[in-house]
């Protein structure tokens, strides 16, 4: 059986800080050659990024994909909206989902699937309070400490 390799070239690391996801999807997105070449650099950010359903289509919003430095004149905008590849189906159900109070839909990390095509992962995610971001940041440092006194045992 072969593996589904994929690399995950960047990701919204602020997003799992500030936001529960409720569902995630994968979805194509539309680029231009010298945007691949700048996110296979690890050129990219997803930071303060969004996505929306236009016209029955979604799109995303406020990635910063770094122009190529070789692209010349065929290089891109760096901030430009991106249409995402999803069936009417899955776009459909985000929707639905989204339409709930206190939900956004955020991309969570773009990647390379094992076709080569790149992916973003999408999510539909519900906001954070305060208390509930102090919660993760405890349970985190449990873990680390739980981890940290496992490796002193076995070491």
């Amino acid at each position: 059986m072969a593996t589904k390799r994929t690399d995950i070239l960047i990701q919204n690391k602020k997003a799992s800080h500030d936001y529960f996801f409720v569902q995630s999807w994968e979805a194509g997105v539309k680029l231009s050659g010298t945007e691949v070449k700048s996110i296979r650099n690890g050129q990219a950010n997803l930071t303060d990024s969004y996505c929306y359903i236009k016209d029955g289509e979604m799109f995303v919003k406020n990635i910063h994909i770094s122009e190529y430095k070789e692209g010349g004149y065929a290089n891109h905008e760096p901030k430009r909206e991106r249409k995402l590849l999803l069936k009417k189906s899955e776009i459909t159900k985000i929707q639905s989902k989204a339409k709930e109070k206190g939900t956004t839909i955020i991309p969570v990390k773009i990647y390379f699937n094992q076709n080569g095509f790149a992916k973003i992962e999408i999510a539909v995610a519900r906001g954070k309070k305060l208390f509930d971001k102090r919660e993760t940041l405890k349970e985190n440092e449990a873990k680390r400490e739980m981890d940290r006194a496992m490796k002193r045992e076995r070491g």
